[in-house]
C-alpha cells in the first residue's frame, strides 16, 4: 500500500539547509555568535539550536520579543548572519551524498521539483548557482515569497501550485520537525534527512515515509 502510494507521486519539494546541504552546524555557529556575542542574549548552544527555524527576523523576534529590536537592527543582523554564514561555509559547500544522482534521475523520470525554504533568495542563490543546480528546479519558494513560515504549509502549497501538482502528489524532503509539520499541514508525505534531528523527534508526525542519512539510501529507488 505504502509503496503504491509512493509510486504515484509526481513532485518532489526540497527544503534547503540541512536537507540538500549539510550546513546546519555552520548556521548554529553563526547564530550563536550573533545572538550571544553581538546581541548578548545569554542563550546556551542548545537553546540557540532550538530557535533555528523560520525567517531570520522571526528568529530574532522569538528570542528578544516582538518589537524589541527595531526594523533597521533586525535587517542589519539578518544580513550579517547571511554574510558570515556564506564566508564560513563556502569552502565546504557540497550536496549531501547521493542527492545529485537523485535529482538527475528525478528529472529524467519526469518528476517536477521545487525548493521550499525559509532561506532568503540571497542564500538560495548561493547554493544553486555555486553548485550549478538551478536547471533541476521548476519553482523556488523562499522567505520573501511567503507571509507565514513553517510549520504553516504556505511554502509547500505555493511550491505545489507553481509546479501545477496537487499537494497529495508531492513528497517533501526535510530535516527538521517544523518542516515535517508543514508538510503534514499541506497534506503531503515527507522523507526526513537525519542531518540535524533524530527520528525520535518526529514521532508525532504520521506523514513521514522513512528516514535517511543521505541520498544513497536504496529505498529512494522506490520513488521511481
Amino acid at each position: 500500500m505504502k509503496e503504491n502510494m509512493i509510486m504515484k507521486k509526481k513532485a518532489f519539494l526540497f527544503d534547503l539547509n540541512g536537507t540538500m546541504i549539510h550546513d546546519m552546524d555552520f548556521h548554529l555557529e553563526v547564530w550563536n555568535k550573533i545572538l550571544n556575542e553581538d546581541l548578548k542574549a545569554g542563550l546556551t548552544l542548545a537553546q540557540v539550536k532550538q530557535q533555528m527555524y523560520g525567517k531570520n527576523h522571526e528568529l530574532l523576534d522569538r528570542v528578544f520579543g516582538k518589537g524589541t529590536l527595531d526594523e533597521e537592527t533586525i535587517s542589519r543582523y539578518s544580513q550579517r548572519k547571511e554574510d558570515l554564514y556564506q564566508e564560513l561555509y563556502r569552502p565546504h559547500l557540497a550536496l549531501i551524498p547521493g542527492l545529485e544522482d537523485l535529482l538527475r534521475k528525478a528529472g529524467n523520470s519526469g518528476v517536477s521539483m521545487a525548493i521550499g525554504s525559509a532561506a532568503t533568495r540571497f542564500s538560495i542563490d548561493f547554493v544553486l548557482d555555486n553548485l550549478d543546480l538551478r536547471s533541476y528546479f521548476k519553482a523556488i519558494v523562499g522567505a520573501e515569497d511567503v507571509s507565514r513560515s513553517k510549520p504553516d504549509p504556505e511554502v509547500f502549497l505555493k511550491g505545489a501550485e507553481l509546479l501545477g501538482i496537487e499537494p497529495e502528489s508531492c513528497i517533501v524532503f526535510e530535516d527538521v520537525p517544523k518542516g515535517a509539520e508543514a508538510a503534514l499541514n499541506a497534506g503531503m508525505k515527507a522523507i526526513i534527512v537525519t542531518t540535524t534531528h533524530s527520528p525520535e523527534e518526529f514521532a508525532q508526525y504520521p506523514n513521514i515515509l522513512f528516514f535517511i542519512e543521505d541520498y544513497t539510501d536504496p529505498r529512494l529507488t522506490s520513488l521511481f
